[in-house]
């Protein structure tokens, strides 16, 4: 069903441009008739009018105008009416040639923007193509079955083989791979991937093998919200588009009004005859049509969404994109939005008077036995030389603790000890001054080294926020961390304004209090606490990997964390919105150009009709620069 569907749609776009095609092949033979023949020269003439217009002046043009005039309960003409009535009226005064010749450059221009707009569009949506549909189910007996992919479930355990697609969103259970990810985030170099790594159906599998547990239904994939928000996209339009499509029936009825006036003028005030004055009506009927300007916006916007989705940065509406063209100023979370969400070792100092080597195999052999995130960040930055087991009691505020050699060792915050030296006092207060957060090793109750953590800045947050403070754009970070932690990533990274202790609903007054501050308002987060926030911003963008509430409720989602992604989306938004306004400039200029020529009898029918849907063309391919 779905294939015989598939061919009647196929077929149903093919019609209008057979139509098309017999329509010019019978202007080609009224060329051929004799003068002599003029009756069945016209007769052709016609016809040819009537088949090559029918899709874009009939159905188009006369449907659409019924259909919206019915809808809104008022005449609301479609711009193709005009070339309609342009193409009957020369015919009424006998110039069926060139009725004719408008028609079919009018139809022929509205062919190729429509093959332009749909190129756009299949930019986008070439992206679905790639989901795969099968997958490799690892059975209960470890046998492999061939599976749809939309039949698989949430902790079904799947087989990759080397260079096929990841069929569905997952994490790695086993082997060791590369995978190429520049489907969804335009990142040409493949990236390795480990045991418990994230991979995201439709990426393309490297050399290695590996297995994998299903974390979402092929329906809450990242594909599936690609899909989702390509098709909020398409529905979804600029301000520049909307203001467009208000004002073209009202310029339309302007045009039908006045264009009768003008000839009735010329005749009383200019002495025209009224042949003249018809023609020169008609002339002018075709130089004022707004379709270039109706085409100004529509490639662009959807030329833009479709390469900032190549390059990581989904978006719900061009809307959005063009807001995020002029934000004046720019709000993020600090955990996992401008650090990496996770603590690293920044600093440590042991005593000179323990063994190093020693100390580090009772910490390693402390932590491994704790779930507690610092303890991760503890054992990724020492390797131990031997490996000690110790039986490890984790004691609330106290931290861990653990015997080995008839001593006690215990690792835990600084005011869970009472003997401390000048020494590591001095380094706690200078590391925690920095926004570290800092743990104390002690050997019998005696504190013997000291240990930095702190959620590191990622790399490229720092020359993101520059970006924007070069623009006059104000920064301002937002974290319900501590004042001495929040300023202290602020100044790293050199944002304008840190606010700190902030509760998930101060976020949200806080972003109102910017917006009537500054103007147009962004926030960048990734956590439910943020999600009041990125509601209320004029733009609000999510960190790819958030939660799926952050995700849903952003304007523009960063895939992959990857906030470097959000200055290729402002610097491809600023340029969508020049080049919307270069579009239409351009279509102003041309019409204003074709109705002073109209009026100095500069210009006829088909000279107007070249010139209006050359820059109708021009528009549109335009537009389509945005894709590169």
């Amino acid at each position: 069903c779905d294939r015989i569907n598939k061919d009647m749609e196929h077929r149903h776009r093919k019609t209008p441009v057979n139509l098309y095609f017999i329509g010019l092949a019978l202007t080609i033979i009224a060329l051929f008739v004799s003068e002599n023949n003029l009756v069945l020269r016209n007769l052709l003439f016609t016809l040819a009018t009537i088949v090559a217009g029918y899709h874009v002046i009939i159905l188009e043009g006369v449907g659409e105008t019924i259909e919206n005039t019915k809808r809104k309960r008022r005449f609301t003409p479609n711009s193709h009416i005009l070339m309609g009535l342009a193409a009957i009226g020369a015919s009424v005064i006998g110039n069926f040639w060139e009725g004719t010749l408008l028609i079919l450059i009018f139809s022929g221009a509205q062919f190729l923007e429509h093959y332009a707009e749909g190129r756009s569009k299949r930019e986008i949506t070439k992206l679905l193509q790639l989901t795969p549909t099968t997958a490799r189910l690892v059975m209960p007996n470890s046998n492999i079955q061939i599976v749809e992919v939309k039949d698989l479930k949430v902790g079904d355990h799947l087989q990759v083989l080397n260079g096929d697609q990841v069929p569905i969103d997952g994490v790695i259970l086993s082997g060791i791979t590369s995978i190429d990810e520049s489907s969804i985030s335009g990142e040409s170099i493949p990236r390795e991937k480990y045991i418990g790594d994230q991979v995201f159906g439709s990426t393309i599998n490297g050399s290695g093998t590996f297995t994998m547990e299903v974390t979402k239904e092929s329906k809450d994939t990242l594909f599936s919200k690609i899909i989702q928000l390509v098709d909020q996209n398409q529905n979804n339009q600029t301000k520049a588009a909307s203001i467009i499509q208000k004002l073209e029936p009202k310029y339309v009825n302007f045009v039908l009004i006045s264009i009768p006036l003008i000839v009735i003028g010329a005749v009383i005030f200019f002495n025209y005859t009224w042949m003249h004055s018809i023609y020169r009506g008609l002339v002018l009927l075709v130089a004022t049509s707004p379709c270039a300007i109706a085409a100004a916006t529509i490639s662009v916007t959807l030329s833009t969404t479709s390469n900032l989705a190549r390059h990581g940065v989904l978006s719900k509406g061009s809307t959005y994109l063009s807001h995020l063209a002029d934000i004046k100023a720019i709000a993020f979370d600090k955990t996992g939005t401008l650090t990496q969400g996770k603590p690293e070792v920044t600093d440590y100092y042991f005593s000179d008077a323990i063994n190093k080597d020693y100390i580090i195999d009772i910490i390693v052999a402390l932590e491994k036995e704790s779930n507690h995130p610092l303890a991760d960040a503890i054992l990724q930055k020492f390797e131990p030389k031997n490996i000690l087991n110790i039986n490890t009691t984790n004691h609330i505020g106290k931290g861990l603790e653990g015997n080995y050699n008839n001593k006690n060792y215990r690792i835990g915050k600084p005011s869970a000890f009472e003997k401390t030296s000048d020494e590591y006092i001095n380094l706690n207060h200078k590391w925690s001054s920095n926004g570290n957060t800092v743990v104390y090793v002690a050997e019998d109750e005696n504190v013997i080294g000291v240990i930095a953590l702190m959620d590191t800045p990622r790399e490229e947050a720092k020359a993101t926020i520059s970006y924007f403070q070069k623009l006059g754009i104000h920064t301002t970070l937002i974290t319900g961390d501590s004042e001495i932690t929040g300023q202290s990533v602020a100044r790293d990274l050199g944002i304008d304004e840190a606010i700190t202790n902030v509760m998930p609903h101060d976020k949200s007054n806080i972003i109102s209090s910017q917006k009537k501050k500054y103007g147009i308002t962004a926030m960048v987060g990734d956590g439910v606490n943020d999600a009041p926030a990125l509601v209320n911003a004029d733009v609000g963008i999510a960190m790819g990997d958030g939660t799926d509430v952050a995700v849903e409720v952003s304007d523009l989602a960063l895939i992959h964390n990857d906030i470097s992604k959000l200055v290729h989306a402002h610097k491809t938004s600023t340029k969508m919105k020049r080049v919307i306004w270069q579009n239409i400039f351009i279509s102003m200029g041309v019409v204003a150009f074709l109705v002073i020529a109209t009026f100095t009898n500069l210009t006829d029918i088909t000279t107007s009709v070249i010139f209006h849907e050359g820059s109708t063309l021009v528009v549109i391919l335009n537009g389509l620069r945005l894709l590169r």
